[in-house]
């Protein structure tokens, strides 16, 4: 059995308040959302990684995930697995109708059109309604961004977020208290997204693929002996050859 019917067997199996696992029976949305967010993330480390053995594993993990929260919410009364792939199922074949339907053409635009039209049904009228709290900073930074630039509210070119990035050094400079800088930091930031966005460049991914590098880099150079003793000018030393034996 491959199909999803042996996963759902042995979580329901787990969740068993009598005779399943003593840690899987007493989870709830609450609790098991931070693996759902972590195994996401460990499913884009492997492909960042190429490394497809691995992500079997992590995508098996991340199915998991769907599997759990569909048991607990069956175990509430709100929906059950099948409702979940049913759900997605429609909805895909729903936003491809150049696909599944009588819809001439396609593409991304189309897409756009049919989630927006699926937005007008949401009570929460927003442009930027929808845009999940969980996602990481940087990522919802960027989505927040786009959608409020569809109502015509961006910068007209790239001098604007240059500016702001600019004029937010300046007020951090100025910030006399722990939460003024705290404030000005993440203006910054968001700027720094602004101009990503403008650059097309995906903010999120550009600092993963920074931290890996740094973390590569700084890998190399603390296990020259005496690493910690050195002064800072012998470390950068370090890090510059480092540099350009990579680049």
């Amino acid at each position: 059995m491959t199909d999803l019917t042996r996963l759902d067997a042995i979580m329901r199996r787990l969740r068993d308040p009598k005779t399943g696992c003593e840690w899987d029976s007493v989870q709830n949305f609450a609790t098991i959302a931070p693996y759902t967010i972590e195994e996401a993330y460990e499913v884009a480390d492997a492909i960042a990684r190429e490394d497809m053995d691995a992500l079997a594993d992590e995508l098996g993990d991340l199915q998991l995930q769907v599997v759990f929260h569909a048991r607990m919410a069956e175990e509430e009364g709100h929906f059950t697995l099948d409702d979940v792939i049913e759900r997605i199922s429609d909805k895909m074949e729903r936003r491809h109708p150049h696909i599944f339907g009588d819809a001439e053409d396609g593409g991304h635009h189309l897409w756009e059109e049919i989630k927006a039209a699926e937005r007008e049904k949401d009570p929460d009228k927003s442009e930027l309604a929808g845009v999940a709290l969980a996602l990481p900073a940087l990522e919802r930074a960027q989505k927040l961004q786009k959608r409020a630039a569809r109502t015509g509210f961006d910068w007209p070119t790239i001098d604007g977020p240059r500016d702001k990035i600019a004029e937010e050094l300046d007020e951090i400079d100025r910030a006399e208290t722990d939460a003024e800088r705290e404030e000005e930091v993440g203006d910054l930031l968001f700027a720094v997204v602004n101009l990503a966005r403008f650059l097309k460049v995906d903010a999120e991914e550009a600092l993963r693929k920074a931290n890996r590098k740094f973390e590569s880099r700084f890998r190399a150079i603390e296990k020259t002996p005496g690493f910690t003793d050195m002064s800072l000018d012998e470390q950068e030393a370090l890090w510059v050859a480092e540099k350009g034996q990579r680049d």
